[in-house]
């Protein structure tokens, strides 16, 4: 029993301690930004390694995602006689939850590892270390680019992603199915929102892009500088990021989407 309750404390001082460290280094990348900016062409790089290379897994997986969408959309509003309603529970389901959900779970899987493999590596490398002792400071050059590319990288993405989906959607519901086109489109525009609907998607992804993105900086620099370090470190940016953006999406979903 002893050994149980001291194990248990060192877990919780471990988590505060960690806790912490990822507070003060939140604070020290909000302190680079202005650095950061200054240097937007690091910012650009960045947004083109994150974004570009993602751009593929998330065209593909909201093209599916609509085409499944559309057919189990028509599936059930039909026993209703409602599947003229198809556009709107689509275009709905896409930018108020799937579109950011999916959308920060792929880019966690993708460009978050990357993220974290390139800094652990450096961090293994003593490169990071050498630009300390050159008086560079590597929040500055290497984490707030990355981190800031990623939040940036995460709303573009998500809007692609819910683009492709709606496509995806009027496919199997207009094309293979025969919905009518006009009453898919009109219904659409008329059911969604811009502030309620749209806006409110694009905040969800802005937060889910800050949440996923300074997890995946954070478990680079704090990775132990061995191979095993980083592939653990790699590991825990996808469960930790996956974690916190379906509890974050609750959270957001429970504020913004309770009223109405």
């Amino acid at each position: 029993m002893t050994r149980l309750v001291r194990h248990l404390g060192h877990l919780v001082i471990d988590g505060v301690a960690k806790l912490g460290y990822a507070a003060r280094l939140f604070s020290a990348l909000l302190g680079a930004s202005g650095t950061a900016f200054r240097r937007f062409r690091l910012v650009v790089a960045q947004v083109h390694f994150i974004g570009n290379f993602s751009l593929v897994i998330i065209i593909v997986s909201g093209l599916f995602v609509g085409f499944v969408l559309g057919l189990q959309g028509y599936n059930t509003l039909q026993r209703y006689g409602s599947e003229q309603a198809l556009g709107l529970l689509v275009a709905l389901s896409l930018v108020r939850e799937l579109g950011p959900v999916i959308t920060a779970l792929l880019f966690a899987g993708r460009a978050g590892t990357s993220i974290t493999a390139e800094i652990g590596l450096m961090k293994a490398g003593e490169q990071l270390s050498a630009m300390e002792m050159m008086a560079v400071s590597p929040v500055a050059r290497v984490l707030a680019p990355r981190f800031w590319a990623g939040v940036i990288a995460m709303p573009m993405l998500a809007a692609m992603f819910s683009a492709v989906g709606v496509f995806g959607g009027y496919i199997v519901g207009v094309v293979l199915i025969g919905v009518d086109d006009g009453a898919f489109w009109s219904q659409m525009q008329n059911g969604v929102d811009w502030i309620e609907d749209v806006g409110n998607g694009v905040i969800k992804s802005l937060v889910f892009g800050v949440a996923v993105t300074f997890i995946a900086v954070f478990e680079g620099y704090d990775a132990m500088p061995t191979p095993e370090g980083v592939s653990h470190a790699t590991t825990r940016t996808v469960v930790t990021s996956s974690l916190a953006v379906l509890a974050l999406d609750f959270v957001l979903t429970a504020l913004m989407f309770s009223g109405t």
